[in-house]
């Protein structure tokens, strides 16, 4: 069964303009997400689940979802404030989403199979889909608790423009994850990576081959029922409820699941070098680097 890839596009707004998910950074106007596809698609992947918001339905399926739709199955789910369990309610005043893993749950009813999530904003480069389309199709069938992730040589992943915050991923001689460490300010320093310390002071360096989280994830079909039961847990938690920003995020499910020895978490290694756009001054050198790619023949002039 090929497997499903599924794309965190709920922070999309209902305006076309100035939305960095829909800025045309390749030399036809591509926008990052249309080279993920590509990428998926040649890898193997069969069919795309997008998960959004309600209000950007319209604009969406006339904008983004008519481009793929001939190339791949294509299928919309939505994630909303009040998609909540039986007993919980919004509480007053919160406005901000619940978070990365509550936009994967938003997607059980239509994913049967092993599947990858990722950002629709980041470009991952082919590699990355090649190691996590072979992983997940590679799983027997009926496999649980076999998870793995895409870990980005840290060197890979910076940007000239400044500091940036990394997942730094600890790993046994398995390469199971056994922790992710967030790191909020890396940088090159003549040539070594290094990371800012909490003191704010001391700056540590780190092998360029040390892997990073760029929210590359991929799941069996069994994630739903774990997070289903574990977002309770966390509403429950009065704070979580009283802090009107707070999130359920993706590593925080992964990283239960392998303290309860529920699931393990295969840290795949890549060639691939991520690029985004963290900065506003990453642009001119994003549309550079995409621009190389279609001369050089990577990508062809028109892929939808």
């Amino acid at each position: 069964m090929k497997p499903t890839l599924f794309l965190l596009a709920a922070g999309m707004g209902s305006r076309y303009g100035g939305l960095k998910q829909l800025d045309g950074l390749g030399p036809h106007g591509e926008t990052i997400m249309d080279y993920s596809i590509y990428d998926a698609i040649n890898a193997g992947f069969g069919k795309l689940v997008f998960v959004i918001r309600k209000d950007f339905e319209e604009d969406f399926r006339r904008i983004v979802l008519s481009k793929y739709e001939g190339h791949i199955p294509c299928e919309v789910v939505f994630q909303s404030l009040d998609a909540l369990p039986e007993g919980f309610s919004v509480p007053e005043g919160r406005q901000k989403p619940w978070g990365t893993n509550h936009a994967v749950m938003m997607g059980e009813s239509v994913i049967n199979e092993p599947f990858a999530v990722l950002n629709c904003d980041d470009f991952y480069d082919r590699d990355a889909f090649r190691v996590m389309g072979k992983f997940l199709s590679e799983l027997p069938e009926g496999s649980k608790g076999r998870y793995a992730m895409v870990g980005f040589r840290v060197g890979n992943t910076l940007s000239e423009s400044g500091t940036v915050s990394r997942g730094i991923c600890e790993t046994n001689d398995k390469h199971l994850l056994t922790s992710v460490v967030e790191r909020t300010k890396i940088q090159r320093f003549d040539g070594v990576v290094k990371y800012l310390e909490d003191d704010g002071e001391t700056w540590t360096a780190i092998p360029d081959s040390a892997p990073a989280s760029m929210n590359f994830w991929g799941f069996t079909p069994d994630y739903f029922a774990y997070s289903r039961e574990y977002f309770k847990t966390f509403l429950s938690d009065p704070k979580n409820m009283q802090n009107l920003k707070s999130e359920f995020f993706i590593p925080l499910m992964v990283d239960t699941l392998i303290r309860r020895g529920e699931a393990t978490c295969e840290v795949l290694d890549t060639t691939s070098k991520w690029f985004g756009v963290t900065y506003p001054e990453d642009r001119p050198e994003v549309v550079a680097k995409f621009e190389k790619l279609h001369a050089d023949g990577v990508y062809p002039d028109k892929m939808f």
